[in-house]
């Protein structure tokens, strides 16, 4: 395992069936389990970082699952299970590219409250890593909302990938104020150019990304462009990454989650982020992420489905 830091990631489970053509041009589905923060934590695992997943997981088939797989990966299980529904996405694949549709009402990851995410948090936690559906709306948003500014306030680290999925979000201004509130307890931020023009709407890239620097206490502000690369602001540089590697495109699903836990990975290696302090990176520190990170996501991206790389194929694709 990499040094002392121990990420905690909190979130969404779910079973992604995947709605696709066969040889023969049949319509068929595959279930895979996934859901963003649960990809990140299995994406940690794999790249050696100590990581507790903190989201309650269901006892029905699914569930057993997809805690099966995180024991398998070395993940730890740190919060309580109950007996709802797994949650459910269909995801339909256009070029490789998936677009979602869920069923989340009354499952149970979401059946957390502050004092269950509380109890769930290991003593010897750092980090605090949550995005996606946690934050679309209910009761159970507000929830990881208290305790996200409760771990920054209590000096944990904190990363937030908002990872929007819009029909889901039950009230959009809703959604917008309290990622801006978000921000000012977040050390690192990736985020898509897909979210960005979603948060601020009518913006230039920019534009926008000036205003969200005016809104953050975020050390390290990471933008991915998908086919584009990615872009990489702290407050003294900017630095702009094209793909750099000509593989094999299948689908894209996973591969934010993949970059993410990538960026937490490479800085606590680089020990960039420490137990309770985050050091801003030098411009070498911050091509040597965004390559890395870019070299995972396509690793993902040359496999069916999330199925992050480890830590020695991401290094072996580096030296290639």
């Amino acid at each position: 395992m990499l040094h002392k830091c121990h990420v905690i990631v909190g979130g969404e489970n779910l079973i992604d069936r995947v709605q696709k053509k066969s040889i023969k041009g049949n319509s068929e589905s595959v279930d895979s389990l996934g859901g963003s923060p649960y990809n990140v934590a299995v994406a940690l695992a794999r790249q050696k970082v100590k990581t507790s997943y903190i989201t309650p997981i269901s006892l029905d088939s699914y569930g057993i699952k997809l805690a099966y797989n995180l024991n398998q990966e070395g993940v730890k299980i740190a919060s309580k299970r109950n007996y709802k529904p797994t949650t459910m996405a269909i995801v339909s694949l256009n070029d490789g590219i998936p677009s979602y549709a869920f069923q989340r009402k009354n499952t149970a990851e979401r059946l957390v409250t502050t004092s269950s995410i509380k109890a769930s948090i290991p003593a010897d936690a750092t980090h605090l890593h949550v995005g996606s559906l946690a934050f679309a709306g209910g009761s159970d948003a507000d929830a990881w909302e208290f305790s996200f500014h409760e771990a920054f306030k209590n000096g944990l680290t904190t990363s937030l990938d908002p990872n929007i999925r819009e029909t889901l979000i039950e009230n959009s201004d809703t959604f917008r104020e309290r990622f801006k509130r978000l921000l000012k307890s977040t050390n690192i931020l990736k985020l898509s150019n897909e979210d960005l023009s979603w948060i601020y709407p009518g913006r230039t890239q920019q534009n926008a990304i000036n205003q969200l620097q005016s809104q953050t206490s975020a050390e390290l502000i990471v933008l991915t462009k998908g086919a584009e690369g990615a872009e990489c602001w702290t407050s003294e540089f900017h630095v702009v990454m094209p793909n750099h590697k000509n593989i094999k495109m299948l689908d894209t699903i996973g591969a934010g989650d993949t970059f993410m836990a990538t960026m937490l990975a490479f800085c606590i290696s680089s020990k960039l982020l420490l137990p309770g302090s985050i050091k801003a990176p030098d411009e070498n520190q911050i091509n040597c992420l965004l390559k890395r990170c870019i070299t995972a996501a396509l690793l993902n991206c040359s496999k069916i489905g999330c199925d992050p790389p480890t830590h020695e194929a991401i290094n072996n694709a580096d030296e290639e």
